[in-house]
């Protein structure tokens, strides 16, 4: 878990990339100088002291991979989604972001059950008939799936309303947000290196989101 985060914390620097190499729409250089700050500060809030004074990191090639895989998945969802949404007569045709976030989301399901049956398909009658008899598993397979849809559908709301570079330092901000919120429900103490962390990437993401308009301001008014 703690390897995948720090992979996972990089979407930001590969929409960045995607959005400059496939969509010609790179970021400026004040906001792309902010990422490095953004994915610094998560992956300092993700390492664990060790006994001995130093700090520990177990790598993991899995994680590596399909963390990788998923910000770039990711990366091209979000510039898709912008893309369509500017698009005049797609956008007439899907009536709204919400319709255009349900097409998305029925395609991912589609394509997703494949990998589902061929990684873990000889369990899916085990977990039918669980599905069947405990309580618990059906409420909160509803509720997570209820609560994943609208906030996905408020973070395509969100590309619509900013960019996709711009979702993706919002949903890495969102890391930290829910490392600090998990502490607060378990009781659990924050170390200092979750602090520092959440404190540089909180901090990142709102340079990131004001940078430009300081700098522009500054500007005219040496003009």
């Amino acid at each position: 878990p703690l390897f995948g985060q720090i992979v996972r914390a990089g979407e930001p620097v590969m929409s960045a990339i995607v959005n400059t190499l496939f969509y010609g729409k790179p970021p400026s250089v004040l906001k792309a100088a902010c990422l490095p700050i953004i994915v610094g500060g998560v992956m300092f809030a993700s390492l664990k002291k060790q006994a001995e004074g130093g700090y520990a990191l177990k790598f993991d090639m899995t994680a590596l991979q399909f963390g990788l895989l998923a910000n770039c998945f990711a990366a091209f969802k979000g510039s898709e989604s912008k893309k369509l949404m500017t698009d005049p007569g797609i956008k007439k045709r899907y009536g709204g972001v919400g319709n255009q976030y349900a097409v998305t989301e029925i395609l991912a399901f589609l394509i997703s059950l494949p990998v589902m049956f061929l990684t873990e398909g000889a369990k899916f009658g085990e977990f039918v008939e669980l599905f069947k008899t405990s309580r618990d598993l059906q409420f909160n397979l509803v509720m997570s799936g209820m609560m994943f849809y609208l906030y996905n559908e408020l973070a395509t709301m969100t590309i619509k309303a900013t960019g996709a570079v711009t979702a993706s330092v919002a949903n890495t901000a969102k890391r930290v947000i829910v490392l600090v919120y998990m502490a607060m429900v378990t009781g659990k103490a924050l170390t200092d290196e979750q602090k520092i962390g959440a404190a540089v990437a909180i901090g990142g993401v709102l340079l990131y989101s004001v940078i430009d308009d300081l700098f522009a301001s500054k500007k005219t008014k040496t003009k």
